[in-house]
């Protein structure tokens, strides 16, 4: 697991290094990066109470108003404490915690240029860790960015295999110009 982020961190170093030479406003790419707090709902409410999480995405000019993305991060559902009763007799115990990587490609479209509102959705693969196998991803969601390169987006990411898994998350993060 260490190694899979320290290679995360490497190539999105690399890469940084590499676009951030061109990315001056001149219609190139850009890197954000973000921090992602979500609250689990459906079957992933009955084992998680919070998710939280961290990514790094590229975003590059498609279209006028539109970006084609790639991002990759690093997501925990935190387990919570589980009662289940059997026969008259309560028995307690904490779930374990989920954690996954999920890398993803995304379109936005930017109602009002660069800044302002903006709706997206992107699809993508979950890489659950401890032997959880990988899950199909998708995530529609709406935003808003602001001058200065914050940005602030809300979204129903879902991840299902055999069954769904499900958050709102909320997306903070710091664009690169």
């Amino acid at each position: 697991m260490k190694k899979i982020l320290l290679l995360l961190v490497v190539l999105s170093a690399a890469a940084f290094n590499s676009f951030a030479q061109s990315s001056k406003g001149d219609g190139s790419g850009k890197f954000s990066i973000g921090v992602d707090p979500g609250l689990p709902v459906g079957n992933a409410s009955d084992v998680s109470s919070f998710a939280i999480g961290g990514d790094l995405k590229y975003s590059l000019p498609a279209a006028e108003n539109f970006d084609v993305s790639l991002s990759a991060g690093y997501t925990t559902f935190i387990g919570k404490t589980v009662t289940i009763d059997f026969n008259g007799q309560s028995v307690s115990g904490k779930a374990s915690d989920i954690k996954a990587i999920p890398v993803k490609l995304g379109g936005r479209y930017n109602f009002d240029g660069s800044t302002g509102f903006f709706g997206e959705v992107a699809f993508g693969a979950a890489f659950i860790q401890d032997g959880g196998g990988t899950a199909f991803l998708y995530a529609p969601g709406i935003g808003y960015a602001m001058d200065g390169g914050f940005e602030v987006g809300l979204r129903y990411e879902g991840w299902s295999k055999n069954g769904s898994f499900s958050q709102i998350g909320l997306r903070i993060a710091y664009s690169f110009q």
